[in-house]
Parts: structure tokens; C-alpha cells; sequence
């Protein structure tokens, strides 16, 4: 499991960008949760019709809660399905509210030493700023969701490291993520 690299945060906060590069740079494959999510779901009941129907009568905030417990499935599944690779988590998948779904994902990333946090700035009024200009194309009630995933404990409880990329290109990121890692190992 040495080479699994796992790259958690917010939305638009470069995870998929970063995740292929470091999958260059190790001759690695990635997964990209955002690709697998949907049939991971579809594993274990979720309901596109009831989904639709919290999402016109409750808002986003109605169906991000109706995805939670999928979405602790698909890292269970994903980690259990996929190793020696480079893995991107789609924004809400490491934030949970309840604390048994947050509990099933902590075990299931435990084992793994290489769980990353990116996020643009550690000061989180400014990444939630950065965040939002680069997801502008997002309805306003879904911009809300990265400043609670900023904000949220279990991101940083989560990770074992955390990158800030303000300032960086893409590659300087990835080197320095190639870097942590070399200096633990």
C-alpha cells in the first residue's frame, strides 16, 4: 500500500488535476471517484427518483444528505477495489456529519499513510474565497458546500498531510507532494 496516494478536499481544490500528474510521475493509475461514484451507489440501492425529489423539494443540502451513506460505501469500495495506484475523492466524500458513516471511513483510510488535504491557503476565509472564483459555474445554493467542507473536522482529521496550492502550479504541488511523502517513507 506504500504507493497509494489518496487526495481529499473541497471542490475545484485540484484533486483530479493533481491526481494525474502524480500518476505520471509514478507510472501509477488513478481512479477518480467523481467516474466511479454513480455505480458504487447504484450497488447498494441509491434511488435516482427519490434523489430528484429531495433535490426539488429540500435543495442540495436535502440530497447531499441522502448521499452520505453512499458515499461511505463508495470510499469502502473504492479502497477495497483498487490498490498501488493514485485515488481522488470527489469534495463530500470525506466529510460526513453522522458520526458512524465518519467512523467507517476513518477506518477504511487508516491503514493508508499518504491521505492528503489540498486546499489553496491555510487561511480558510481565503480558500473558500479561492474555491468559489474557480467554481463559479456552480448554482449558489452548491457553493455554500465548499466553505462546510473547508470548515469541517473531518477533512482534517482525515488527512496525515495537508498542501496548500496558492501560488503553485500543478507540477510544483505535485513535487511537493512527492517530496512529503519520500521524506516519511
Amino acid at each position: 500500500m506504500k504507493s497509494d496516494i489518496i487526495l481529499i478536499g473541497p471542490i475545484g481544490a485540484g484533486k483530479t488535476t493533481i491526481g494525474a500528474l502524480l500518476a505520471s510521475r509514478l507510472g501509477l493509475t488513478q481512479y477518480s471517484m467523481d467516474d466511479l461514484r454513480w455505480s458504487y451507489y447504484f450497488e447498494i440501492g441509491y434511488d435516482e427518483e427519490l434523489a430528484l425529489h429531495k433535490r426539488e423539494t429540500e435543495g442540495f443540502w436535502g440530497v447531499y444528505q441522502y448521499w452520505k451513506p453512499f458515499e461511505a460505501y463508495a470510499v469502502e469500495r473504492l479502497l477495497s477495489s483498487h490498490n498501488q495506484c493514485v485515488i481522488d475523492f470527489g469534495g463530500g466524500h470525506s466529510v460526513y456529519e453522522d458520526a458512524a458513516l465518519f467512523q467507517r471511513v476513518q477506518q477504511a483510510l487508516a491503514p493508508y499513510p499518504n491521505v492528503i488535504l489540498l486546499l489553496p491557503s491555510p487561511n480558510l476565509d481565503e480558500s473558500i474565497q479561492i474555491l468559489n472564483q474557480r467554481n463559479h459555474y456552480l448554482p449558489d445554493d452548491k457553493l455554500n458546500v465548499n466553505e462546510h467542507f473547508v470548515r469541517h473536522a473531518s477533512n482534517y482529521e482525515l488527512a496525515k498531510f495537508i498542501v496548500y496550492t496558492k501560488g503553485k502550479t500543478p507540477e510544483e504541488t505535485c513535487s511537493e507532494i512527492l517530496n512529503l511523502i519520500e521524506a516519511v517513507e
